[in-house]
């Protein structure tokens, strides 16, 4: 087992947190952390652990406050960079394009990063949190059979929102990028800057909360090794692809809990409620005014949130 760097500066997660790294099948070195209670003998008395898949463009220690939600309600965390973003491994030679070669090669980081759990001896029952592109990743993990006790989706990427006339655009302009060799090029409408270091708080789409908008700020301004911007036309062909398949098959049999902000503009809710619609053991909570990032909202529904994932998580122990 490797150290990796943990910034515990910017982090503001319980004591103790760190990171090691770990090395996928087709030979990346893919970082994860984790947080579990300072005190001795206090590991014991723990619920359970939370696998923690974050979204496109984020990093371990960007969920240090949620980690710390998680505890206080008797759950440690472990949390991933997913390759090509945080301080994985890149697939490209330019650190702040969002690119992966294939979608499915996500789920080498999950069984690396599942071997990785197992090794540290983590509490159980394992309970997922997958945030946006994580519950891409999340969905196809679970169909895949990733041994977790139940699963809460925070704003999942099975289908991205944009206007009706832009789908075909997306998809023809993608597939001919793979086919002319400019799949490197950044997706349309999209910045070599990350979203959280050029947009303003009037304008942006993931919190309400400007104490939480200016702790994102903060933590790539104070380690701009973290920053990544917008994804190549590969990652956007590959995603759409993945969202597809992911379509046609069953929802898992595990008990799930969504959460969907009502002012959700990232991801596209029709998807996601056309989903949990059909989820023989799942429901769907929206959060009144919450945007992208529920988790990372104001203070009262971040607590909504928490009580309902840690809940949620007590009832199928």
């Amino acid at each position: 087992m490797t150290n990796a760097p943990f910034f515990n500066d910017i982090a503001q997660g319980p004591d103790g947190g760190s990171a090691n790294w770990v090395k996928t099948n087709d030979g990346l070195n893919i970082r994860v952390g984790h947080w579990l209670p300072a005190e001795k003998g206090a590991f014991g008395a723990l619920k359970g652990t939370v696998l923690l898949f974050p979204g496109r463009t984020e990093y371990i220690e960007k969920y240090g406050p949620s980690a710390v939600d998680f505890l206080s309600r008797g759950y440690a965390t472990v949390a991933i960079d997913w390759r090509g973003q945080g301080l994985s491994d890149k697939t490209t030679v330019n650190p702040l394009l969002g690119d992966v070669v294939d979608f499915k090669d996500y789920q080498r980081d999950v069984a690396a990063f599942m071997g990785h759990v197992s090794s540290l001896n983590l509490p159980q029952p394992y309970y997922l949190v997958a945030h946006s592109m994580g519950g891409c990743i999340g969905l196809r993990a679970l169909k895949e059979g990733l041994p977790v006790k139940a699963v809460s989706f925070s704003a999942p990427m099975w289908g991205i929102s944009m206007a009706a006339p832009m789908r075909p655009l997306a998809w023809g302009i993608s597939g001919l990028s793979r086919k002319m060799g400019f799949d490197h090029a950044l997706a349309p409408g999209q910045s070599a800057q990350s979203y959280i270091s050029r947009v303003g708080f009037a304008e942006n789409t993931l919190t309400s909360d400007r104490d939480m908008f200016e702790f994102m700020r903060w933590q790539l301004d104070a380690h701009p090794e973290l920053e990544l911007g917008g994804p190549s036309l590969r990652w956007l062909n590959e995603s759409l692809h993945e969202m597809r398949s992911l379509k046609k098959i069953a929802s898992p049999e595990l008990p799930c809990l969504t959460f969907l902000g009502t002012e959700e503009a990232i991801v596209d809710p029709a998807a996601i409620r056309a989903r949990m619609g059909n989820w023989q053991m799942g429901g769907l909570q929206l959060v009144n005014a919450g945007r992208h990032e529920v988790m990372m909202e104001t203070p009262a529904m971040r607590k909504v949130v928490f009580d309902a994932m840690a809940g949620y998580f007590d009832r199928h122990r």
